[in-house]
């Protein structure tokens, strides 16, 4: 049974993090604890900036290092963006059969030397530039992921996913101002600082800037208002809930569209204010959440996401295809895959049967075609 007092420290301490990120690595702790696992970790990385954060608990710095040097190219889990939407939670099994799993590179060489058996996680974050991911892993007495780790997970993922979208934006890292308003009138995105009734307390010169131009926000009487109707309504529900405390917000404040219209791909992610490091570090008594407001970077279909749905090939198959696009091969295909060379020939033959062609050249060409008009939406 859930401790909801546990629950409710552990959401405002993942709030925390996002202004102050040097507390990632003791939230990881606490989520570990909660979840039901052994060590976490946490990922983000984004072309735009050229920017890749990781934080990590319990795991050793030498097997960080491994990872991201040589195995992170044989990691299954990197095949679920494929499959899975932003906040959805999966495991090992859900990726690939485990069988199979445990004659990888992958599980060999990584997993099983750090005594883990199963992995669950959640995409926190994907886009045509950036993707995120959240997980916690179990060692080989607990186990694969039950349902009450996913429920667990469950639990906190919509948190963890809005503190690292707006930890991002903030980068407080590199700031040295004296309270959260300085910080954010330093910022190039914009930002409001609203009270329960999203009367405007405080809102910096980006965020300004939106305001003038009136397509997305405006503001009516000193109340922050979206243009598009239901965007409107989901924004004064969130903020009043926010009132309320971390855990009243839920996943509602995460990546709000903003409008409708083509063309406008605007989000909006919100931080409740009222309780821990946030209410000091703010200033202003008045502002119960932080709006940020972001412009969207819409993700074509990836090509092996678009055959992967259409030809319905399972996570395993989906895997072979991506190889096959970048290396020349089955020996090739099964060096970067880290499986062997039988395995990925019975994976080529289902794919084969599935799309209905005989030769990887014809899959290759059929692929292309497959996703170009995707692409184009």
């Amino acid at each position: 049974m859930v401790d909801p007092e546990l629950l409710s420290q552990l959401i405002g301490d993942i709030y925390d993090a996002a202004l102050d990120p040097s507390l990632w690595v003791g939230v990881l702790e606490q989520a570990t604890q909660f979840i039901g696992g052994t060590a976490a970790g946490l990922y983000w990385k984004d072309i735009t900036v050229q920017g890749e954060l990781h934080y990590v608990y319990n795991v050793e710095p030498s097997s960080v290092d491994a990872y991201f040097n040589k195995y992170i190219r044989f990691d299954p889990s990197l095949t679920a963006q494929f499959f899975f939407n932003v906040g959805e939670i999966y495991n090992t099994t859900n990726v690939l059969p485990y069988d199979e799993f445990v004659e990888t590179t992958f599980y060999k060489e990584w997993v099983k030397p750090n005594g883990w058996a199963d992995h669950l996680a959640a995409t926190l974050d994907k886009s045509a530039t950036s993707f995120a991911q959240f997980g916690v892993f179990r060692n080989e007495r607990q186990g694969l992921a039950d349902d009450d780790m996913r429920q667990r997970m469950h639990l906190l993922v919509p948190h963890v996913r809005r503190a690292v979208l707006i930890g991002n934006v903030m980068d407080l890292q590199k700031e040295k101002a004296g309270t959260l308003s300085d910080a954010l009138n330093r910022l190039d995105a914009s930002v409001f600082l609203l009270d329960k009734h999203c009367h405007i307390a405080f809102s910096n010169m980006a965020a300004q800037t939106l305001l003038d131009d009136a397509t997305i926000l405006r503001a009516v009487n000193d109340t922050l208002i979206a243009v598009d109707p239901h965007a409107a309504q989901v924004l004064r529900n969130v903020v009043a809930a926010a009132s309320g405390g971390d855990g009243a917000v839920g996943a509602d404040g995460v990546a709000i569209p903003l409008s409708s219209k083509p063309g406008q791909n605007w989000a909006a992610d919100i931080l409740p204010l009222t309780s821990g490091a946030r209410r000091h570090a703010v200033g202003l008594h008045a502002a119960v959440a932080a709006v940020f407001v972001r412009k969207v970077s819409m993700a074509a279909p990836y090509p092996t996401e678009v055959a992967a749905r259409q030809f319905q090939l399972t996570p395993s198959e989906a895997r072979v295809l991506d190889a096959m696009l970048k290396v020349s091969g089955v020996s090739g295909m099964a060096e970067a895959l880290g499986i062997s060379e039988s395995t990925v020939k019975t994976h080529l033959q289902n794919i084969f049967g599935k799309t209905g062609v005989r030769r990887q050249a014809d899959l290759i060409k059929l692929v292309a075609a497959r996703a170009r008009p995707l692409s184009d939406h």
